[in-house]
C-alpha cells in the first residue's frame, strides 16, 4: 500500500465561542466540503486510498491496525 491520498482534519466552527473544533474525523477535501465542514490546512497527511470509506473519511480501524502507514 502506498500513501497516495491527501486527507485533512475536519473542523467545525463553534459559533458560541468563535473557536474551531475537530469533529473527530480525517477525510478528503471533497468529503469535508460536502459535509459543510472546514479543513484544517495544517493537518495535511497522506494515507492509502484503500483506507478511505464510502463517505470519503479515513477508516479509523485500519489506522489502528497499521498506525505507522499515515504519513505527514
Amino acid at each position: 500500500m502506498r500513501n497516495d491520498t491527501a486527507v485533512f482534519d475536519a473542523i467545525r466552527l463553534d459559533a458560541d465561542h468563535g473557536e474551531k473544533n475537530w469533529v473527530g474525523q480525517m477525510g478528503t477535501r471533497e468529503a469535508i466540503a460536502r459535509d459543510r465542514l472546514e479543513i484544517d490546512p495544517a493537518s495535511l497527511a497522506y494515507c492509502p486510498h484503500e483506507w478511505i470509506n464510502h463517505e470519503g473519511y479515513v477508516d479509523i480501524e485500519l489506522v489502528r491496525k497499521y498506525p505507522l502507514l499515515v504519513a505527514l
